[in-house]
């Protein structure tokens, strides 16, 4: 199985105008860029037990979560993925799930709906499916909430590194809303902070990890959909 490294880091826009300033002439653009930056809104699922926030919560290494993934909400290109970690590494598999698979999910997401959603996985055709199918129906998966960000990206095929700048991370439970133009996100994090990730394979060419390595950033753990279950709906509070 092949796994990269994924390191993350807390921003702040000053920073990021530095190493945007930076990073422009050495590496490209990522193609989904629409005038620098695009919008990703996920679905994030987890089981009866909330295992997967529970394994972030207790520090497991060996994890792994599912999710429903668009870009620039546009309903014709959507993903269904699982990643996992282990040993500090992570593994990403991905299928494109069409929008009406992805309906018949979220039109009802509560545990005892689990089961009758899981059969619009079995129109799509793929291991991944069969996979969230049987976890649907024996740890009773279903979706838990939205987590949406803008996402500035810059790529080098060199080491196949991935820099990215996510902002303006919010949070949802109205899982209905998935294909909404607009959604209701809570923000998770204070003003003006954001996470920077930097992705790569076996090693991070030394061009650019001095650009990224300066002494203010501080690396940390850190996990979008963890934050967003922390949000409660409606005022904003924590749970």
């Amino acid at each position: 199985m092949y796994y990269r490294v994924e390191d993350k880091y807390i921003v702040y826009d000053d920073q990021i105008a530095y190493l945007r300033e930076r990073l422009k002439d050495i590496m490209e653009r990522d193609s989904h860029s629409q005038n620098g930056s695009y919008l990703i809104r996920s679905i994030y699922f987890d089981d009866i037990r909330n295992s997967a926030l529970y394994e972030i919560e207790s520090g497991i290494d060996d994890r792994t979560k599912i999710r429903i993934r668009s870009y620039n909400a546009d309903d014709s290109f959507i993903r269904l993925e699982e990643k996992s970690k282990k040993s500090g590494f992570t593994h990403k598999e991905s299928a494109m799930i069409s929008k009406e698979t992805v309906m018949g999910l979220i039109e009802n997401p509560s545990l005892a709906q689990a089961h009758q959603a899981s059969g619009y996985l079995l129109k799509e055709d793929g291991f991944l499916f069969r996979k969230v199918y049987a976890s649907m129906n024996t740890r009773l998966l279903h979706p838990v909430n939205i987590v949406e960000y803008e996402r500035e990206a810059f790529v080098e095929k060199n080491g196949n590194v991935r820099i990215t700048f996510d902002r303006n991370i919010g949070a949802s439970t109205d899982v209905g809303s998935f294909f909404d133009k607009n959604i209701r996100a809570v923000p998770t994090m204070e003003a003006g902070a954001h996470v920077l990730e930097v992705k790569y394979d076996e090693l991070l060419p030394d061009y650019i990890r001095k650009i990224v390595d300066f002494g203010s950033l501080q690396r940390c753990a850190f996990s979008k959909y963890y934050y967003a279950r922390q949000i409660k709906e409606g005022n904003g509070d924590i749970l």
